[in-house]
Parts: structure tokens; sequence; C-alpha cells
């Protein structure tokens, strides 16, 4: 790839091994290895050891860690595969097509050279074994070894290539540089093209990047074209177009199964097909043959020539008729021969084969002479029926070897030869000892039987193209049958097969990427830790929250990473981070569903809502089943009732899980909503897990950003400055005011908006809509929404009246109650309509708040017949009227009596800040600023509005330029004459008349029309109870019309119509609801299409809306009391009667 001007930059789990780093001795050899023994759940030794050694049950393996991996440490025998093999059934004939090329360019590149001579070992070995072994497999066995330093001038060799001393310490690292591994070949080439390598990186798992959510550093959130990401751990990651996973038969396959479980969908073979090659290693001791068969050290080289020394490791091969190969090997001098007598081994023909050990050991100090030793090693056939599987507990491999039929026929031609040259066998423990492990990860033609295709694609079961593209194994792991014979020489020939392909698969492909050519300079090779300094202010923890997402119980652990720059620059940077770890919902995935990219912010705020601090994670996160879901989660903490909620607010996580729709983005996906919280204890376990040297001002700046939300209570950054309200891109439409005058002689209007649609003839003409406001607000007619309720009907072909009663600051009334909107101004809107389009009209009712229960005054009460209603739309309110907890008790307390008092005969009170004012309304709006609210806000007009009523929407919901008209031009007055009976109403949780009396619930028999209640979901104000009670008392008493009942999640009260996305969530249940009342005929295929706007709420024989109530809400009298004895103290003091 390098070569063909690809940017390459090569991850390599262990380290770079120099000539001097390999061990020479015993002590050094027991630092170079790791052992896990799953026997006894023991591991030992560094994780990046040159020896792995792997023990489970009755297998032992044993692999290398390294730059340049087993290459390092086995004999670099080169012998050409054996046709056998390539006639196997499994083999995937692809690979004959160019396999002597690729056979050519292997031996080539790794500077195969021929034995220059027989030495002592091999000659006894030839003697001893007869006959019965075929002896011409050494006449093709080549060695990676330099035996002539001249031709290791090639500059694609390493320059400090040595030339062979035969010491015979192959095996554990050649510390004379004479080897020709892949770290002095290939990757020298490769390096010389530009390939950059970093070491001490081992990958964990690879996933594609749908999202794009990464840069070509890895660390940032700015979006990418790149197809994968390869992670090294939860947080850092590496993005690339294309991954070849070269790790080794263990490595490749647990990247995959790892892959698997974050959503890779890979074949069902993976871990089938593992071959041992047959291996099986035996240890002969004692001998009286002169075997000359233990490596030596650098004092013994002047002393022996170079014919009489053991030789490279492996330096003769002998196959048998049965079908295995039996080779000698050397010992180097490094291995500690006590691990082959006894501790892993046991003597085959001496019962005293423990004492051998020791007599050996005492006559080497003695310096008597002790006997000859060498090791044997035996490869064939073996099924290939092994199996990989992984543990998700623990991230290990576990392995179970194959079966191998020749093994009784191994031990005993190892018990012959032990006897022929007078020397002790010590047999493995185990029966399968192997050095060689092959597949898989196996290549096939067919995703049934494989996992890649033969060349080296990963093949993906969900893809029509059937691989994933950019995605390559490229090692011994794909190999679908053991060889028989040492593998090197046919693992770098697959390798050769999938390069050229790869690159020629890249080339091909190469419009689609990003950078893919670069300026070739050399590479290098360095440390890659990128943990390691890749920032000094850097804190990690771990979070543990529990609860129900859809009333399923789901657990979320998760682990924290702060002192990252992503998120809002906002906030501190040590206060934003990175999220790794897992989220447990057995109820939608049975696996662990795995984080994949994780974002948090524990002070986020929003010019909106300056005084609210958000804590906001945001989580990618991916299954086994390859389903994809995103976690939006918010801790919102408002300074409210003196930090009554700070525990609650700070440990509960409002959480949203999503499922991604890969095949239909364009389609709804699942929603699910629920609460996550962190108890007291997981609380102090991730207190106690914080670490980084800065943990100590992580936390002071967490405690100070808590103390600024709850106590002192300042707002944060740039407060928004509301300058002029932004108009609407397109004009308003043109309206007519029409004044009536009611039977009271008060004037109010209505104003109508004319549907211009010509092409519909006056019977399909739809019905017009009248829109009732809450109490003086408008919540319909908004010059800053493109898309506000009337724009949104006028589209659908209605014709729009909207009706300003004595409620509204426009006609502003010094002495009125509900009953007199109900009664009077909605019956003289209602004849106006008749009256203009004649008798036979009926019309649509939408109403909010206070205008909901006017309506159901003017139906209930018989001052408007029913049956010219065609459909009734209610948002958060109905014929009952239930409020919050801290509202219900503020109406309760005597505090509406004194403030009418205050106010005395003038009941109308200035809004604007710079509005004139006397002493009684300034004293008033002074007290509605020190009435608690959930959310404040630094508008004057806001907050003495909200210290009123309570916070009538949620700011976030709404658009600044909304926000600014709403407080400065839409409520310049606002009459509060009919305060006393609201609050009558508001008290007995109904509709009552003004002096209290239950005169309108008992007449349900008027109610005949089909009804649409809507809630917020995000309780403001008005509980959800409201709609709840009043679908229940339409089903319940007019069971022949039409009733329904939706709670959109995340609306509060009035931004249900004023939101920004009310024209998304809110308004298509009133325009289906409408759509439906107009042609009853037709209603039950339409209410089928109906279904579709029902998934964020549906009506339910139990609320499941309703909060339970809280001990904040019981502290709410005390502080509202304290005000009112400061108010009673300021009223008679002033001298007020």
């Amino acid at each position: 790839m390098s070569i063909a001007g690809f940017k390459v930059c090569l991850l390599e789990k262990g380290r770079k091994w120099e000539a001097h780093d390999f061990p020479t001795d015993s002590f050094k050899m027991l630092s170079a290895v790791r052992v896990e023994n799953r026997n006894v759940g023991i591991n030992f030794g560094p994780k990046d050891a040159l020896f792995q050694v792997h023990l489970q049950d009755d297998a032992a393996a044993v692999t290398a860690c390294g730059l340049g991996g087993g290459s390092l440490i086995n004999a670099g025998v080169l012998l050409s595969t054996s046709a056998r093999a390539r006639r196997n059934p499994r083999w995937p004939k692809s690979w004959e097509e160019d396999w002597e090329k690729c056979e050519s360019s292997a031996l080539q590149m790794l500077r195969a050279q021929n034995i220059p001579l027989k030495f002592q070992n091999s000659k006894i070995m030839e003697g001893v074994l007869g006959e019965e072994y075929d002896k011409s497999i050494n006449n093709n066995m080549k060695v990676s070894m330099n035996f002539e330093i001249e031709q290791a001038s090639d500059s694609r060799v390493s320059r400090e290539t040595g030339s062979c001393l035969a010491c015979g310490n192959c095996l554990s690292g050649c510390p004379y540089n004479a080897k020709n591994s892949t770290d002095r070949t290939y990757l020298v080439s490769a390096i010389q093209a530009g390939c950059t390598i970093k070491t001490e990186c081992e990958v964990q798992y690879v996933i594609s990047n749908k999202e794009n959510t990464c840069n070509e550093d890895g660390r940032s959130k700015r979006r990418s074209e790149r197809r994968w990401l390869v992670f090294l751990n939860e947080f850092e990651y590496i993005a690339s177009d294309i991954v070849i996973l070269s790790a080794g038969v263990f490595g490749t396959a647990k990247i995959l199964f790892q892959s698997q479980l974050r959503g890779l969908a890979v074949s069902e073979k993976l871990g089938s097909g593992l071959s041992c090659n047959g291996n099986n290693v035996a240890y002969v001791a004692e001998s009286s043959a002169p075997l000359n068969a233990i490596g030596l050290n650098r004092n013994q080289f002047s002393n022996i020539p170079f014919q009489e020394r053991p030789g490279p490791s492996i330096s003769s091969a002998y196959t048998s008729s049965l079908g295995f190969t039996i080779q000698s090997a050397v010992i180097p001098t490094a291995y500690p021969s006590f691990l082959f007598k006894g501790i892993t081994t046991y003597g085959w023909q001496s019962s005293y084969w423990f004492l051998h050990g020791i007599t050996d050991r005492v006559k080497r100090v003695l310096g008597s002479k002790s006997g000859q030793e060498i090791i044997l090693n035996a490869m064939g056939h073996d099924d290939s029926s092994g199996k990989l599987t992984f543990e998700k507990e623990t991230n290990r491999i576990l392995f179970q070897p194959p079966h191998d039929h020749l093994l009784p026929r191994k031990i005993e031609a190892f018990e012959k030869i032990a006897k022929k040259i007078g020397g002790v066998l010590f047999m493995s423990k185990y029966r399968s000892t192997s050095v060689h492990l092959l597949g898989g990860c196996i290549a096939s033609s067919h995703v049934s039987s494989g996992v890649c295709n033969p060349n080296g694609q990963v093949f993906d079961t969900t893809s029509p193209s059937g691989v994933h593209s950019g995605l390559y194994v490229c090692d011994a792991s794909l190999l679908p049958c053991s060889i028989g014979i040492n593998p090197c020489l046919t693992v770098a020939s697959v390798a050769e097969h999938v390069s050229r392909q790869l690159v020629k698969d890249a080339v091909k492909s190469s419009g689609t990427f990003v950078n893919k050519k670069f300026d070739k300079k050399p590479g290098s090779i360095n440390n890659g830790k990128m943990d390691k300094g890749f920032k000094s202010e850097v804190v990690v923890t771990k979070e543990t929250m529990r609860g129900q997402v859809g009333g399923m119980p789901c657990t979320a652990y998760l682990n924290l990473r702060f002192g990252t720059n992503n998120g809002s620059e906002k906030s501190h940077p040590l206060l934003r981070g990175e999220v790794g770890g897992y989220i447990e919902c057995r109820a939608l995935e049975m696996e662990k569903m795995y984080i994949s990219h994780g974002e948090v912010d524990l002070c986020e705020t929003d010019t909106r809502t300056p005084y609210t601090q958000y804590m906001r994670y945001h989580l990618l996160v991916a299954a086994s089943s390859g389903s994809r879901y995103v976690l939006e989660g918010r801790k919102i903490m408002n300074p409210y009732l003196l930090a009554l909620y700070a525990w609650r607010e700070s440990t509960t996580l409002n959480a949203t899980l999503t499922k991604i729709n890969d095949k239909m983005p364009g389609e709804d996906s699942m929603n699910l909503k629920g609460k996550l919280r962190i108890s007291v204890l997981e609380l102090l376990k991730s207190v106690y897990a914080l670490e980084g040297g800065s943990k100590y001002k992580f936390v002071f700046l967490l405690m100070q950003s808590l103390l600024t939300t709850y106590i002192i209570r300042a707002p944060r950054g740039s407060p928004a400055k509301f300058g002029p309200m932004k108009l609407a891109s397109e004009p308003y439409p043109h309206s007519t005011i029409h004044e009536i005058q009611t039977e009271d002689n008060f004037t109010i209007s209505c104003q109508h908006w004319e549907n211009c649609d010509r092409q519909l003839e006056r019977e399909e003409k739809p019905y017009p809509v009248l829109l009732i406001n809450g109490y003086a607000t408008e919540s319909y007619c908004l010059p800053t929404e493109k898309n506000d309720l009337i724009r949104t009907l006028l589209k659908d072909g209605h014709d729009i009246w909207l009706l300003h009663s004595r409620v509204h600051w426009s006609n502003p009334s010094n002495d009125f109650s509900v009953d007199d909107i109900g009664k009077i101004d909605i019956p003289a809107a209602m004849n106006k309509i008749i009256e203009f389009y004649g008798e036979p009209i009926r019309v649509h009712v939408v109403a909010h708040c206070v205008g909901g229960l006017a309506i159901h005054i003017s139906l209930m009460g018989g001052f408007v017949p029913a049956k010219h209603i065609a459909s009734l739309s209610c948002t958060s309110s109905s014929m009952f009227y239930k409020l919050t907890k801290s509202s219900s008790v503020k109406m309760r307390l005597p505090l509406l009596p004194v403030s009418m008092a205050i106010m005395g005969k003038n009941k109308i009170l200035p809004m604007l800040q710079e509005s004139a004012a006397s002493y009684r309304h300034k004293l008033l709006k002074s007290i509605a600023r020190l009435i608690p609210r959930y959310e404040r806000c630094t508008c004057d007009e806001c907050e003495v509005f909200s210290g009123i009523f309570g916070n009538a929407y949620w700011h976030e919901n709404i658009s600044e330029s909304m926000h600014h008209w709403m407080n400065k031009e839409n409520l310049p007055r606002l009459p509060m004459a009919a305060f006393p009976h609201l609050r009558r109403i508001c008290n007995s949780g109904f509709i009552v008349d003004s002096k209290g009396s239950n005169s309108y619930l008992i007449h349900p028999e008027r109610m005949a029309v089909p009804t649409l209640y809507i809630s917020g979901g995000r309780t403001l104000l008005v509980r959800t109870e409201t709609s709840f009670l009043a679908n229940k008392y339409m089903k319940l008493h007019q069971p022949g019309y039409r009733h329904e009942r939706v709670v959109v999640d995340g609306f509060g009260h009035s931004d249900l119509l004023i939101g920004q996305k009310s024209d998304e969530k809110v308004f298509p249940h009133i325009q289906k609801h409408i759509e439906l009342a107009e042609d009853e005929m037709s209603s039950f295929k339409k209410q089928r299409e109906y279904n579709k706007y029902k998934k964020e709420a549906l009506a339910w024989s139990c609320d499941p809306y309703e909060d339970g109530e809280s001990f904040g809400s019981w502290v709410l009298p005390l502080i509202t009391i304290l005000l009112l004895v400061l108010l009673f103290k300021l009223f008679f003091l002033s001298g007020f009667s």
C-alpha cells in the first residue's frame, strides 16, 4: 500500500525488539514470557512480553508479541506448501492462479537461503530415523537467515543485518541480527515507502464510521469521510478508509469478536476452522549421542569453529509415511531446562524422571559431563476442527484445539527416537502443544463456510455486496486447513496474494478516499501510546446509573474521561469529556450495548435559560445484533426552592433512547424515554474512582458550578440580548377585524383570515376554525414564526377566526370573570360566524388554557349548541383543570386576595418594564419577582409574568425572537379581574361558575362533539391529568363520538402552540383531528393514518404521565407564607384600607 502511494499507519501491540533486547539467559527469558493459565485463572508476566503462552484445559499454545510477530522467535524455516494442503477441498481455488508468483515473491523478500552445511544434530537425526522417513524435503528447505554478510546489501533489508553465527539461539530471538524477520524485510520496505509504525498500540475493535463523526486525527467531533474507526481503547481511535487485520490467529479473532459485539456483521463461522498444524513437542534429555543441540553464548564462539556449532535452530526435517513431519531443534541457551523436565512435561520411560532435572543441574555445577539434550517437533495434518470463542466477561480468547488422529503415532515415533539416542523422553503434559496456529478467520468462497473471501475481505452478512468495503484480514488466520510443515512461507504467500488484490481494489476505489495520495517521505517507528501524555489535565472516573427507559429496566456503566475539547466552549475543558462503557437493557438487546462514541458536558448552558445548568450526555451505542441506538440524556438543574431539588436533579438523567433506522433513514424510529439515577453508593464509588493529576481541580470546578447554580444563582455566559423581533420570511396573511358588541354592551373583536383558494367549491370547502386564546396572551397569530397554527390551517383550506375576548389586552376589562367569556363572548363570536356564512355552518374550535375552560362553559352551560361545533381541540385545558402542586399551593393560599387588594380598583397591570405604573402596581410586580418559579429568566417581563402565573413554557422550546415578542410586544397590559374566578376553578379542579357552584359538569349530554385534548409531557403549570380526566369523561358520557388524548413529550404549557417545533410535534394532531371530523364516513380509514402521530402518547386507563408528589412541593407554602407576612406589613405600613 505504501509503495502504491497510499498513506499507511501500522499499529503493533508489542514493542520493537532490537538484537540486544532478546533474552540470552534464563533470568532474562523469564521476564520475556507471559503465561495465561485458564485452568487455574492465573496470569503473570508483562502484557507485551515476547513469548505469550496460553494454557487451557489440555492444550497449550505459544505466540509472539512484538514488531515482526512470530518471525522474531520462529526458526525461519521456509518450505513450500505441501500438495496435500493445496488439494484440500477447503483450499481456495483462486489462490492457485498466482501461487507460484506469490511464493517466489515471498522467498525473495525474506531473502531465503540454503543452509551451507549439515550440522551435527542433523547428521545424528538422519542416522537415527533411517529409511522409514523421507529425507528429500531437506533438498527444498530454506531459511530466512543470512549466512553471507555481503548478500545483505539489498536496500529492502535492514542496514544492520549481520551474518549467522550458527549459535542455535533462533527460537529466543536472534541476538546477532542474522535473521530476516519481517521487521527487517517487509517492514523496512514499507518504512522506506512512507509507512508510519506505532508500537505498543493494541487495537481493540473496529467500527464502521456510519455517522462520520470523527476527523482524521480521531479526536475531534468534526465530520470525516473515513470509512472505519480503529479503536485503541474506548476513547482513542484512528480513522481510515482501509483496515487490514494482521494480529495473528488469536489477535485477529479477538478484534473481530469485539467488533461483532459492537454491531459489525460478520460470518457465524468466526472462530471456526482452528488448526494447530498437528503440532506436538517433546524433549529428550540425558542422551549419550553427540547431539550438539544446545545454543552457544558469546564466550564460546572463539573456541568452536563454525562447522562444529549447533547451527540454525532447525536445519533438517523428515517426513513419515504416516503423513507427519519430525524436526529436531536446538535448545536456545536462554531456555530454562527445568521447564522441560517436569514442570510442563512428564517423563516417559523412567519413574524417576523428576530427578533428572536435579541431577543434571548438580552435574553442571560440579563440572561433570552432562547428557545431551534436544527438542523434537512434530507437525502433521489435523482435522482443523478447533474453535476460538470469546469470553465477554474477561475479554479473552478461549481456544479448543482440533482432533489429531495421528497423536499416538507421533508419541510412538518420539519414544523410538529417544531410545535410539539413549535419552530420557519428556512429553508435553498437554494433548496439543502448538507453535503454529492457523485459521479462525478462514477464507472461503461463501459466507456460510468462512469469514473472509479468498482476497481477505471480511464478509458482511447484511450488505448486498457481501463484504465490508475496506476491511481485510491478512495473516495465518485465513488458512482454512493445516499445512503439515512450517507455515512461514505459506502465510507469506497468502499475504502476497491478498496484498496484490487489496492494492487493485484500493486503486480502483481511490476516487472515494480522502487524501489518498501524499508526498512520499520515509516513514518512522515510534511508540504510539496515544494515552501517554495526551493531555496533562485528564481526569477519569466511572459512573453507574440505573433506572427505566420506556418502562424497561436499564443500567448504564459509563467510563468517563474529562479534559478533552469536545462539546460547548462555554464550559471549562475539564468539565467536558468523552464517554465509554456499555448499557444493559435486556428487554431491547440480550447482549451489552457498547458505546462507540460518547460525549459529556457537566456544565452546559443555554442563553435562553442562563440560570439553568445542564449535564448533557450524548451516547452512540451499538449491539451485537447490528442495531444502533442514540442515548441523549440531560441532568437539568434549576435554582428552585433554595436548592431543595439539588440532589434529585444532579443525580437524575432524563434519557431518550432512539433506535437508528439505517435501512430507511426517513422513517420514524423507536423512541423510548425514561430516567436513570445514580445512587449514593455509586456516587461515592465514582468519587473514589477519580484518577488523574487534575482530579482535585475537577472536583473544585464541579462544586463551583453547582454553587453558582443553586446558591449564588447567577446567570452564566452572556445573557441573551433580545433585539427587535425577527419576522418570518413570508409576510403575514391579510386579515379583517370584525368588532362585535356583546349583550352586556362590551366590545370584543374577531380577526378573520379568509382562505383564497378559489378552486374549492362552496360544498367542498372545509369548515372554518375558531381559535380561542389563553389568559390575555397570544398563542396563534405569531409574526415571528413561519409555521404558526393560523398559517398551518390556512394551508389546509380553512377560514380562520381568532377571538379577542374581554381577557385580551386589546379589549381589557376591569370587571369580568371566566363565566363572562364563556357565556357572552364566545356565543357572540359564534353568532357573528353564523351570520357571516349562514345557519348550516359548523365550526372547528381550538382553545388553549383559559380559552379551553371558557368553551366548555359555553357548551356545557348551553350557551353554544353542540350542533354548531364540528370538533373541539384543547391544549392544556378541558372541563377539568389540574394544576401542578406548587401552583395549586399558591392558589390555595391567600396570596391572590391580597394581590387584588393591593391593586385596588385598577385591575389592569402594566407589564412592560418601561411602562408607567402606580405604586400599587410596582409593589405587586416586585412581589411577583420574588415568587419562586422553576425556571428563571433575565427578562423582567418574563420574570413578572411567571411570578404571577408560574412558568408557562420551557424557554428552550421557543426561539429568541419569539421570547422577545411574547414579553416586549405581545402583552403590554394584563387584565387580572378574572383571577378570583380562575382561583375557584383551580381549587375545585374543574369548571365552576363565578360563585364556585358546579353548574356545568352535570350536563355531559351537551358535549356531543368529537374532542381532542393535548397536554405537554414535561409538566408546567397544568398537569397531564387535565387531559386524562377529560378524555375519560367524554368516552364515558359521549361514546358515540371520537375522543382522543395526546401527551407530547418535551413540551410544557404555552410552548405547545408557540414552540419552535410545534408545527412538527403538535399541529399534526390538531390537523388530523379536524380532518377526521370533516368526513365522519371515512373516519375509520383515516384513523389508521392518524395512528402514526400517536407514537409519543396514547390514552391509558391509568395515566402514566403523572409525576409523584415530591417533598419540595410541600415546602413552597412556607416560602409563600413568609412573602405574605412581608406583604401584610407593607400593606398596613402604607396605610391601605
